[in-house]
């Protein structure tokens, strides 16, 4: 594909007028101010439209669409317990197929082509992944409460070797297997250290939540003795790459060993601000250095998949919480969104538009009322533009949206599906 006469976002997030962009082996081949003599065929006229790297969500439970505004006004802690588990132990196979496919519909539709996922049943997950054409590092859920627990008897973790095996890798590295550790307060420090010689011996990389709530956090210092990233630090987590989901209660050192240890902090503002779990240093974490993406949480909990919102509440939150308008600017951002997103899953040629990237791209639609005059399109594209505005996902060089149209999925009988596991399962309850 040609896109010609485009805007763009460059690799540095510099605006760039009328462009041509050629598309070619799922990598971008060609950006100039002139059309290229190469026939790179369909050309796509992008006047009035913006071309910029797609998102990458950081940090999501994408079956959980099937709950989407069905636990609300709840405690992390009654949700979870009252409401969330009971209708999760319902689930079955099919069930994670038709909500995974309903995430990956909404995240096409607003952009996102890569999700870090952290849930169970790992093969449907893929199964939706490969077929749709986006990108997922998907991590079985390690959860265990008996001390005397052995990791190789955990079904997850059983899953996860399984899926090690079979799938790691799988559609040229679109499906990526990460291990987990749930969270401190729904494991063990023995299921901890395996998890982490786990991850060392695979040389896969890790996902975890961390001190995602006050009570959380606070507990681990009583039964620990120490914070939970110092606890994981301790037990050999950061050994290996690590996605920390949340990180809102973090202390002085917590931030120091998240530096040291390169790991990804998936910062999820809408969904800790909804559950009233408070929100993360981001503003200390990137002055620190510390690699921050962004990530909406399950749609059990934001309540849905599209980024630009939690984009929009990243950049005006830690304004009003650190009483400084300059704080998280638009690039910022909008790097959190992307590349640092890519960062955070591995994948090292994304997130960004430079010859011989990742063709991982989205159009938005910039001839509309709310985004214009343009006075600086950064600004734009992070408090005023809306998931709608996206005209055209494309990821590895193919396109998997464009103008209300999919094009590796059918989107009515996604919906239907869907709505028929949620009722199926209500009706168990």
């Amino acid at each position: 594909m040609l896109f010609s006469k485009i805007d763009l976002l460059d690799e540095n997030l510099r605006h760039k007028p009328e462009q041509y962009v050629g598309i070619s082996g799922g990598i971008i081949d060609y950006i100039g101010s002139e059309k290229p003599d190469k026939d790179y065929g369909e050309e796509y006229y992008g006047k009035g439209k913006l071309l910029m790297p797609a998102l990458y969500n950081a940090h999501t439970h994408s079956p959980m669409t099937l709950l989407r505004g069905y636990a609300e006004n709840l405690s992390l802690h009654d949700w979870l317990h009252e409401m969330v588990f009971p209708f999760e132990a319902k689930l079955n196979a099919n069930d994670i197929y038709n909500g995974t496919m309903l995430a990956i519909a909404e995240m096409i539709r607003f952009g996102t082509i890569s999700f870090t996922d952290m849930y169970y049943m790992g093969d449907e997950v893929a199964r939706a992944v490969l077929e749709t054409g986006v990108k997922c590092n998907f991590s079985y859920g390690i959860t265990c409460f008996q001390d005397e627990c052995e990791y190789g008897s955990l079904r997850n973790a059983k899953e996860s070797k399984k899926l090690l095996e079979r799938l790691h890798n799988a559609g040229d590295g679109r499906f990526k297997l990460d291990l987990c550790i749930h969270g401190e307060y729904t494991s063990t420090p023995r299921i901890v250290a395996a998890v982490a010689e786990h991850a060392a011996a695979e040389d896969v990389r890790i996902h975890i939540h961390l001190s995602e709530t006050k009570s959380e956090h606070e507990d681990c210092k009583v039964r620990h003795g120490k914070t939970p990233a110092r606890y994981f630090r301790d037990l050999g987590i950061f050994d290996s790459p690590v996605t920390a989901a949340h990180c809102v209660w973090l202390e002085d050192e917590d931030f120091e060993i998240l530096l040291e240890a390169g790991a990804t902090v998936a910062a999820c503002p809408v969904s800790n601000l909804k559950l009233a779990s408070g929100f993360a240093n981001v503003t200390k974490m990137l002055e620190m250095g510390i690699n921050v993406a962004l990530g909406t949480d399950g749609a059990s909990s934001n309540n849905n998949l599209n980024l630009f919102k939690d984009l929009h509440t990243f950049c005006v939150l830690y304004k009003c919480t650190s009483s400084d308008p300059a704080a998280i600017t638009p690039k910022q951002a909008i790097k959190c969104a992307t590349v640092n997103g890519a960062k955070s899953q591995g994948r090292e040629n994304c997130g960004f538009i430079k010859k011989g990237a990742a063709a991982d791209l989205i159009v938005l639609n910039t001839n509309v009322a709310h985004m214009r005059p343009v006075h600086d399109m950064l600004n734009n594209v992070a408090f005023a533009a809306q998931g709608s505005d996206v005209c055209l996902t494309m990821a590895d060089g193919k396109v998997l949206y464009k103008d209300g149209e999919y094009f590796t999925l059918d989107i009515e009988q996604v919906i239907y599906h869907a709505e028929k596991s949620t009722g199926d399962i209500l009706e168990l309850i």
